[in-house]
C-alpha cells in the first residue's frame, strides 16, 4: 500500500485512476461496457483512468457501475458528533465553523529612549 500523505495531487489522481482500472480489470469489464454502465463517454473513462480531469460526478458514476460506491463509507465514515462539543455548546450540534479571532493590531512606532 503506497504511502499517499508523501504523494502529490497529482500522484493521487493517477493512483485512484490506477486502482479504477484495476478493478475494471479484475471484474472483466471493457472500456465501452463501463463508460456506458456508467453514462459517460468512453473518452472520460479514459481520462478519469488516466487520473486526469475527472469531476466528483464521474467518481461517483463509476464506482456505482462497478458496485464500489459502499466504498466511500470505508474511507470517509460518516462523522459523528462529539460528545465534548454538545457539553460545550449545552446540547446543541455545531451548524458552522467558529471565525479565527485575531487580535487588534497595535500600531507600530518607532521606539525612542525617553531622552533626546
Amino acid at each position: 500500500m503506497k504511502n499517499l500523505k508523501q504523494m502529490g495531487i497529482a500522484d493521487i489522481k493517477s493512483e485512484i485512476g490506477s486502482r479504477l482500472r484495476r478493478e475494471r480489470l479484475n471484474q472483466n469489464i471493457t472500456q465501452k461496457k463501463l463508460s456506458d454502465l456508467a453514462r459517460i463517454s468512453r473518452r472520460t473513462l479514459v481520462a478519469a483512468e488516466k487520473g486526469e480531469g475527472t469531476t466528483l460526478e464521474t467518481l461517483i458514476r463509476l464506482l456505482r457501475a462497478l458496485g464500489r460506491l459502499e466504498q466511500i463509507n470505508q474511507f470517509l465514515p460518516e462523522p459523528s458528533v462529539s460528545p465534548i462539543q454538545v457539553a460545550k455548546l449545552k446540547g446543541k450540534i455545531r451548524q458552522k465553523a467558529s471565525k479565527e479571532y485575531t487580535y487588534p493590531m497595535i500600531k507600530e512606532t518607532a521606539w525612542e529612549w525617553g531622552e533626546k
